[in-house]
Formats: structure tokens, C-alpha cells, sequence
């Protein structure tokens, strides 16, 4: 498995198909190409296996010395299995290589798997965001990790 920045078209459809399977109001292409024109502040990584160019994705924002992780979903098939968590360590420490010092992101109350995820990966609970979802209205946890280094 490796996990690398979004490349090519193809990254793309593989980073859009699993928004449309992971979430209630997925990201639309038109805000990823209008991102991807930023590449000093929008960084999309994938993760790649042997049988899949794209297992996985999260797309992030680098400000200052902070990144802000706008989405990380797995390929529903492939749920389960530590993708996750083999992303999220990539993302983070390539965010480190960047002298980048902490990182912020924003998840629904109820999503107990990603809370367990990051809860691994030594994010904390900074505060909430109050019906900061639609489809359903939900809370906002947001978390924070510090000293990615």
C-alpha cells in the first residue's frame, strides 16, 4: 500500500465515487477542480493497494502551520480492514515533513467509527459546532492534534 497525492483524472473519479458512497452530501467535482487549483493549500492524498488505485482518500488544507482535514473516507467494500489509519498516518506525517504543527477537522457526534480513528491517532476533543451538519442535523465534534512531528 502506498499513499501519494492525487495524480491524474482517474485519482479523481476514484476520490468522487467513494464521496458518493460515503456520505450524505458528498463533495461535488466542481469544488475539487476549483480546489485543485490551489495545490499550495488543497492537498489530496489517495491510498493506493495492489488491487485498487484508489481505496482511499482525505483532502486537506494547509494554513500557516496548521492543515485542516476536510474528508477522509475508505471504499465501502474495503471498510474494516486499517485503511484508515494507514492514510491518516501517511497524510500526517507528510503534513510533518511540511513544518506543519497540528491539525483540525470536523466530524459528525455520531460517526463512532471515525471518533475511534482519530481517538487512535491522538485527536482531542477542542470543541463543537452546533447543528453544523444537514441530512441529517447533527453536531459537530471538532478535534485537534498537536506536535505531528
Amino acid at each position: 500500500m502506498t499513499v501519494e497525492r492525487l495524480a491524474t483524472a482517474e485519482d479523481l473519479d476514484g476520490v468522487l465515487a467513494i464521496e458518493d458512497a460515503s456520505f450524505n452530501n458528498p463533495t461535488t467535482r466542481q469544488w475539487y477542480e476549483a480546489e485543485l487549483q490551489r495545490p499550495e493549500v488543497c492537498h489530496i492524498y489517495v491510498l493506493r493497494t495492489p488491487d485498487c488505485p484508489v481505496a482511499a482518500f482525505c483532502a486537506f488544507w494547509r494554513v500557516t502551520d496548521q492543515i485542516h482535514i476536510n474528508n477522509l473516507a475508505v471504499r465501502p467494500e474495503l471498510r474494516g480492514q486499517g485503511l484508515a489509519s494507514r492514510l491518516l498516518a501517511g497524510v500526517l506525517a507528510e503534513a510533518a515533513r511540511l513544518g506543519v504543527a497540528s491539525a483540525t477537522l470536523e466530524v459528525r457526534r455520531s460517526n463512532t467509527p471515525a471518533l475511534r480513528l482519530y481517538a487512535k491517532a491522538h485527536f482531542v476533543e477542542a470543541g463543537v459546532r452546533r447543528n453544523y451538519y444537514t441530512q441529517p442535523v447533527e453536531d459537530a465534534l471538532v478535534l485537534v492534534r498537536h506536535a505531528l512531528g
